[in-house]
């Protein structure tokens, strides 16, 4: 079966076993993940907002352009990595994903990471980060690759922390243009 076939299928069964049926009530969308199963690149962020709940599609916001802004100073098209969040649907308000969010989500990223099976793994914001890399703080592990249970993570800043406070956006493209290098070495 295709890589693509298997995430359909992953995307099904959330709906199948209703994983956190609170905010699937209040979403109007899955927001499963998008781009190319056989990139050895996944992005992770925390959850949709309402750009990406209204299209189905993770960062299509804001933050999406800033992303896309990211991925081009490294020779790179959004299509040409694949794109998912933690949770999947949007929480209401756009507030923070729960614990109990993340970790019921938490099952189906890790199989469509093992569907995906990129060499690099690139956590964008704290929610993803902790998922992966637990007690540590992103001021202080950004743009540092490590390795964990075989997987290698790369913990960045969100896109959003520069729409924000305007001074982090040259740390993000910093730490984006690490990752070329940083695949070179795999």
């Amino acid at each position: 079966m295709k890589k693509q076939d298997r995430l359909m299928n992953l995307k099904n069964q959330i709906v199948i076993d209703k994983v956190c049926p609170e905010l699937a009530s209040s979403a109007n969308n899955l927001v499963f993940g998008e781009g190319d199963p056989n990139s050895s690149i996944v992005l992770i962020g925390e959850a949709p907002g309402k750009k990406e709940d209204e299209s189905g599609k993770p960062f299509v916001g804001a933050s999406g352009r800033l992303l896309n802004e990211l991925l081009s100073k490294i020779n790179l098209e959004r299509d040409m990595v694949y794109i998912t969040n933690i949770v999947k649907y949007r929480p209401p308000e756009n507030r923070d994903p729960s614990k109990e969010e993340k970790q019921s989500f938490l099952p189906y990223l890790i199989k469509q990471l093992d569907i995906i099976s990129p060499k690099l793994i690139i956590t964008l914001g704290r929610h993803s980060m902790d998922c992966f890399l637990p007690k540590r703080k992103i001021s202080q592990v950004h743009g540092m690759p490590e390795k964990v249970d075989g997987r290698l993570y790369l913990p960045l800043y969100h896109p959003a922390v520069a729409l924000y406070n305007g001074s982090m956006k040259q740390k993000l493209i910093d730490d984006f243009l690490k990752i070329p290098m940083i695949l070179n070495e795999i």
